[in-house]
């Protein structure tokens, strides 16, 4: 690694404002959502086009210095962490909006674009992008499509993944592919899915193409509060076993409802032990026909409460609640991990009661905010880190959540990915060969791994950089583009 010589070159490439190598300057970067993982890169570049994201990949490559792409730094996983004097590439300056059309029903967005930026403008035109990350305000479409973001809404809507059709994209090797393209119907390897996810493994997204829906005709949302953790989680089975699919399913415990309440005034029901939201969401015709087994489903499951948004503002402030739950842990303590764990949607109940029994043995603190519909857990894990040991016990913690989600057959990540947090649970996920085959897709894209190395598998040296044949993107049929 050559960071100097790299400096060199990226100052006849960029001008002194746009290349920042002062210590205030790199301070900002160092972490991410994440504050518990900090590390210093060696620079941060401010590139303003595509054309400049690829020089400077290139010169990465020409220098084998690793780097990493970065959107508005709201990872919760520690994946946009910087790689210990590597290079940030930062693209919130990359943040157009290339092509809109309605007809079709795309948007070509550059990586920086804000999530909401896109549903606001094909408002106009009664369509809007599914995925609604709680951070969407600020997060980045490039950021999302590193992380396969998800959702309040991804119980019907899927992943990011289920509205990218096309990606533009630099490898890190320097070279340009196209992947997919702007049509719903794909031929061959779904590349562009294999490079959702990817955590900037495979390289730095410079075109996307999204695919935007017809905003629901109309919304119905209910808050039903319950008396027990365990009853909120019940319910949930109840509501699909009934045969709804709702747009979007949420559960908040006492703790998550105190912090919102706080910071937005939810008003949330005193007594209550847990809040469900479940929001029906389509034609008229069709939410009218479900509402009455909705409210019957809810009544039976054991909820002592419901409230049903009246109108559009007070919907609204019933998704503010919950939108603000995250940030509004920090009123209650100090420092938090998100944890991001999954389980079967029929284990809800015995989750969250196994989750309440760590809390109690380790004498932490947890709030739980999750996607109930599809079993994306949340736990917030509070510990105040100018304690000694206390981050060191909040992460054993976290670890134990991980590995009940393991044991009931779920998932390590929903949706805030591997990153630096659950790096060394990936192979208690998966078998050794599992993991080593997913590593050997990553070195057959990026043999040097430079693009974000160090996340999502635990550190190891790079191997040899082997040029010969064809590229492996290049047999699939992936077309390159200078």
């Amino acid at each position: 690694m050559d960071i100097a010589a790299l400096l060199n070159d990226l100052s006849s490439l960029l001008s002194p404002q746009r290349l920042l190598t002062g210590p205030a300057e790199l301070a900002p970067y160092e972490s991410d959502g994440l504050t518990a993982f900090h590390a210093t890169p060696g620079a941060i570049v401010l590139p303003e086009t595509a054309e400049e994201v690829i020089q400077i990949v290139r010169l990465c490559h020409r220098h084998q210095v690793p780097f990493m792409a970065r959107g508005s730094g709201t990872s919760l996983s520690g994946g946009s962490v910087p790689i210990p004097g590597g290079l940030v590439i930062g693209l919130n300056r990359l943040n157009r909006v290339l092509r809109y059309d309605p007809q079709q029903r795309i948007a070509v967005v550059e990586p920086g674009t804000i999530n909401q930026k896109v549903s606001q403008i094909a408002a106009a035109d009664g369509l809007y992008y599914a995925p609604d990350p709680s951070s969407g305000p600020v997060c980045t479409i490039g950021g999302n499509v590193a992380f396969n973001s998800g959702g309040a809404h991804c119980l019907k809507y899927g992943m990011t993944a289920n509205h990218v059709l096309g990606i533009k994209a630099v490898l890190p090797n320097g070279e340009v592919v196209e992947l997919g393209g702007d049509s719903l119907e794909q031929v061959g390897a779904d590349m562009v899915g294999m490079f959702c996810g990817s955590e900037g493994l495979f390289g730095i997204a410079l075109e996307i193409t999204l695919r935007l829906l017809p905003k629901p005709e109309t919304y119905f949302i209910v808050q039903a509060a319950y008396d027990s953790l365990a009853k909120a989680g019940a319910a949930v089975s109840m509501v699909i076993a009934a045969g709804l699919l709702p747009g979007a399913m949420e559960i908040m415990d006492r703790l998550a409802m105190d912090a919102a309440d706080a910071a937005v005034g939810a008003c949330y029901p005193p007594g209550a032990k847990a809040v469900m939201l479940v929001e029906l969401e389509g034609p008229r015709e069709e939410v009218e026909a479900e509402r009455p087994l909705l409210l019957e489903v809810i009544a039976a499951s054991g909820a002592y409460e419901t409230r049903i948004a009246k109108d559009e503002a007070e919907r609204l402030k019933i998704w503010k609640g919950r939108k603000s739950a995250f940030s509004a842990v920090g009123r209650l303590s100090s420092d938090f991990i998100v944890q991001d764990g999954v389980v079967p949607r029929s284990r809800l109940g015995e989750a969250l009661a196994e989750i309440d029994r760590l809390s109690q043995h380790y004498n932490i603190r947890v709030a739980n905010v999750f996607h109930a519909g599809d079993g994306n857990l949340h736990p917030l894990i509070m510990y105040d880190g100018h304690t000694p040991g206390a981050l060191e016990r909040a992460e054993e913690l976290a670890g134990e959540i991980l590995r009940m989600c393991i044991r009931m057959g779920g998932s390590i990540t929903g949706e805030h990915g591997v990153g630096l947090e659950k790096r060394a649970y990936l192979a208690e996920m998966f078998g050794e060969a599992d993991t080593e085959f997913m590593r050997n897709i990553r070195r057959a894209i990026d043999p040097l791994e430079l693009g974000n190395r160090g996340k999502m598998f635990p550190d190891a040296e790079a191997p040899a950089l082997t040029t010969h044949g064809l590229h492996p993107l290049e047999k699939a049929g992936v077309i390159f583009r200078e």
